[in-house]
């Protein structure tokens, strides 16, 4: 059996009044992650983490931020195109590892959540995905709540 890893990163600018989505769940904050699509900069990490793994580019070759199909779709749509693609190439999803760096709002209470529709859109058991959240102990954008980063690794197997 072949293995490969892969690594996935994003990030996104956070807007006063706009909807938080991280996971597929909608957060309780004065702002939000702004993008062309919900702007879940974790399933973006993760999609990456995925696409990188099976060398077939990125997010953004993929899910142009130009083409209107993809303005405010939920990135877990995304997601589940990405695990598609993975799977006409032979692949298939062994593990997530991913972390959320943001100073608010607490994701910690959302985060057994957040693994169902993640796992739910890619179709492996929530026990093969990690998420974990740390600040940037109020440094820099992260620190002035200008905006979020998300990282991802990820491990996929040859199905042949």
């Amino acid at each position: 059996m072949k293995i490969r890893v892969g690594f996935g990163f994003d990030v996104h600018q956070l807007k006063a009044n706009h909807p938080f989505i991280m996971g597929g769940v909608r957060l309780e904050h004065h702002s939000g992650a702004y993008g062309h699509s919900d702007a879940d900069v974790l399933v973006h990490a993760i999609c990456d983490a995925l696409l990188g793994a099976a060398n077939l580019r990125d997010i953004g070759y993929h899910f142009s931020n130009t083409d209107d199909r993809w303005k405010g779709v939920s990135s877990l749509v995304l997601l589940k195109e990405c695990v598609k693609l993975l799977r006409e190439k032979g692949w298939a999803v062994g593990n997530i590892d991913a972390m959320i760096c943001l100073e608010a709002p607490k994701v910690n209470p959302h985060v057994e959540q957040m693994k169902k529709n993640i796992a739910n859109a890619i179709g492996i058991d929530t026990d093969d995905i990690s998420i974990k959240a740390t600040t940037n102990e109020s440094m820099g954008f992260i620190g002035r709540q200008e905006g979020v980063v998300a990282y991802a690794v990820c491990l996929i197997e040859s199905k042949k």
